[in-house]
């Protein structure tokens, strides 16, 4: 960047005094947003060939600017740049550096265009690469859970309704639910990249610019569908960071709910899986323990996602337009949150490459607290012609007096069964049969075998 003859820089000539060394620490974004040097630099190229199309800038200048650019570009990769924490951001450094290869020809660079819409422009194609890639990622863990179904199709589970036995299901059936939840983040994302499809760079400080620009070519070249349609908007809109914020809470959730679930699972008392010593640590002091921290940090980054959210959302409730610097804090949480769920995403993958059910253990825990009851009343309601709810009756009976014989509902006889209902005869014992309990789930998206055959046919079949 040039500087005057008082050697400050060129966008503070007005201002007489420097400013307080707390305020460049805190008021500076190199640390956060230095990572947007390459989509800052894309940005930059696509904005020159349009000068030069323009004839804002001749060919020779052109030529110029681009080289340097793709030389700090280098230096950057190559890790020989030196960052200035005195020129406040990414976007100074690198037009400092530009100045410092080229001369003050360097200074082209910013006809028509503020900070404003450069940085914008900067965070939306950095955060259409990330979100694509968070979407790529989202798709090799639904694989991964497709693949532990389909070993697990015939693996029988007690479903749970606040934490009781319910009714038995198909392990790979309670898995395919994680499947469906991560597809709608995959959708949430998706949905996100709409609205990353307008182009900011040209919306300048606020007003637009006086010179004769292109915006259509810039959208063109940066990937855009078209440019944004009001620059005031442009430069104050934030509703893209809210969506991805929101996003990846989501998402998070059904992490930190699967992640739960199989620390629940893990523990003594339920153990229905188990987990590999990967992804396990031990204690400190008790020699024994194998604790599952990597799903314990899943579950707690939840909150940090939610916080980044809230923090977004409390910034913008009250924002006058059009840019203020309260929004520099954009960034800061937008690559907080996406490192954390890319990091959660690649452990669950890396969990559930390493866990085993329990089946066995599954096996004997479905068939503890009468989970084939309801199968019982609508076997009744199917072949003894009685409504629902005299069925209900019935078999509240029969199970009160399972419990009170501390005995399961299949070891119950006709003969025990009659004394409650004498219309009852030999074919309601085959009912307290988990398998036929399971197989009898035949309506669209229930546990049978068959149902869940299907599904994993059909999702393996969209993931191709």
């Amino acid at each position: 960047m040039s500087k005057n003859k008082n050697n400050k820089p060129i966008w503070g000539t007005r201002i007489k005094k420097n400013a307080s060394t707390l305020f460049k620490k805190v008021g500076g974004s190199l640390l956060v947003d230095k990572r947007l040097f390459k989509e800052d630099i894309e940005g930059s190229i696509a904005h020159v060939e349009m000068l030069h199309k323009q004839k804002i800038i001749n060919f020779r200048i052109k030529n110029k600017i681009i080289w340097g650019l793709k030389r700090i570009k280098n230096e950057i990769i190559k890790k020989k740049f030196n960052f200035n924490s005195n020129l406040e951001d990414i976007h100074m450094n690198i037009e400092n550096r530009l100045f410092e290869i080229i001369g003050e020809e360097s200074g082209y660079i910013h006809t028509g265009r503020s900070r404003n819409d450069q940085v914008i422009t900067d965070f939306k194609l950095w955060l259409r690469s990330s979100t694509i890639e968070i979407i790529n990622h989202l798709n090799n863990l639904e694989k991964i859970i497709i693949k532990n179904a389909e070993k697990n199709i015939k693996t029988i589970m007690p479903g749970f309704t606040h934490l009781k036995n319910a009714q038995p299901i198909s392990f790979a059936h309670y898995l395919l639910a994680y499947v469906e939840m991560f597809k709608r983040d995959k959708k949430r994302f998706q949905n996100n990249l709409e609205n990353l499809l307008e182009n900011p760079l040209g919306a300048a400080a606020l007003a637009g610019t006086g010179f004769n620009i292109d915006r259509n070519y810039t959208s063109k070249k940066l990937k855009f569908k078209n440019p944004t349609n009001n620059s005031i908007d442009t430069v104050s809109d934030r509703d893209f960071v809210l969506d991805f914020l929101y996003s990846v809470s989501v998402c998070s959730i059904h992490i930190s709910r699967l992640a739960e679930e199989f620390i629940i699972w893990n523990s003594d008392a339920f153990r229905l899986i188990k987990l590999n010593d990967k992804v396990v640590t031990g204690s400190s002091i008790m020699p024994q323990k194998k604790n599952p921290d990597p799903l314990e940090y899943l579950r707690g980054k939840t909150g940090n996602s939610f916080g980044n959210l809230f923090s977004m959302l409390t910034i913008l409730k009250g924002l006058p337009l059009s840019y203020f610097k309260d929004l520099q804090d954009d960034k800061e949480v937008v690559f907080n949150s996406f490192d954390q769920i890319k990091n959660s995403i690649l452990i669950l993958m890396e969990v559930l490459k390493n866990f085993s059910p329990n089946k066995k253990r599954m096996n004997e825990l479905a068939n503890v607290g009468y989970t084939t009851s309801t199968d019982l009343a609508d076997h009744i309601v199917k072949y003894y012609e009685l409504p629902f709810r005299k069925a209900y009756q019935i078999t509240s009976k029969i199970v009160n007096y399972a419990e009170s014989k501390n005995i399961k509902l299949n070891e119950l006889t006709l003969k025990e069964l009659k004394k409650i209902e004498p219309k009852l005869n030999e074919d309601i014992l085959k009912v307290f049969d988990l398998k036929n309990s399971i197989k009898s789930k035949k309506s669209y998206g229930g546990t049978s075998f068959e149902n869940v055959k299907k599904m994993i046919k059909k999702y393996k079949k969209e993931s191709k």
